[in-house]
């Protein structure tokens, strides 16, 4: 049997961590959205990634890979599906969620081991990587909370009036919906009106993602990230006359 064609690769200088990305455009089919390898995992290349409608997802031992996939999977935050089983959920467990006062409690979450797989993406590096992010500003998160105890949450990037949703978790039912629910609703309400969710899965796409080709998420990011009235790097509050269940929100749904 013939060996399959080599897949060759830009690769990034990790000295030079605000040299530009290749053109997401020039990313692979087969693995669909590979865009690139190497380069390091610092504030200034993440940012540029995010800008640019670009992540990275690799494994442990792999090198750093990079990622910008066609068709790409959004969820706009006014189209977020509140059905009646999670506003139950909502109303009658009296779960608190606050924004970004754990990130890396939900960064731990997020990575520990899941009953359908055998690992994790989110390596020791990775953490240590959104954990500066968070610090600058970059990075946020969203936790979830019965009692003391963190039971759920998810973390991203924001990026302009762009948030770039990264991973969830939860220890007890629907509580990563949960925090899906409070983010969406803060971000309707600071006229945020897009998450990028990267791929499609089957949990996403119940609560309203949908995909959507990847010259369109390019096109319509833009002006997002690029938004001179977007607000500066700062740490977020949850507000709370923005909860889910305000009877107007629910209506929209």
């Amino acid at each position: 049997m013939s060996p399959g064609p080599q897949i060759t690769l830009p690769w990034l200088d990790p000295e030079h961590p605000e040299a530009p990305f290749p053109h997401p455009t020039t990313a692979l089919p087969d693995p669909n959205g590979l865009l690139a390898a190497g380069g390091d995992l610092s504030v200034p290349r993440l940012v540029n990634a995010y800008r640019h409608g670009i992540f990275p997802w690799f494994e442990a031992g792999q090198p750093i890979l990079w990622w910008s996939p066609d068709p790409r999977a959004v969820l706009e935050p006014d189209h977020f599906q509140l059905r009646r089983s999670l506003k139950k959920s909502i109303r009658n467990r009296g779960y608190r969620v606050t924004f970004d006062q754990a990130f890396e409690q939900v960064m731990d979450g997020c990575a520990a081991p899941r009953a359908d797989s055998d690992g994790t993406w989110i390596t020791r590096g990775m953490q240590q990587a959104y954990i500066a992010l968070h610090r600058v500003g970059h990075a946020h998160s969203v936790e979830v909370w019965d009692g003391p105890r963190l039971i759920g949450g998810l973390y991203g990037v924001a990026s302009g009036r762009l948030f770039c949703g990264e991973s969830m978790f939860s220890r007890e039912r629907d509580a990563s919906k949960i925090a899906l629910a409070w983010l969406c609703r803060h971000l309707v309400a600071w006229d945020w009106p897009l998450i990028d969710v990267q791929m499609p899965t089957r949990h996403l796409l119940a609560l309203g993602a949908r995909t959507i080709p990847r010259a369109e998420f390019l096109a319509r990011i833009a002006p997002l990230v690029n938004d001179p009235a977007a607000p500066e790097p700062a740490t977020w509050q949850t507000n709370p006359d923005l909860s889910p269940l305000d009877p107007a929100w629910q209506e929209a749904r």
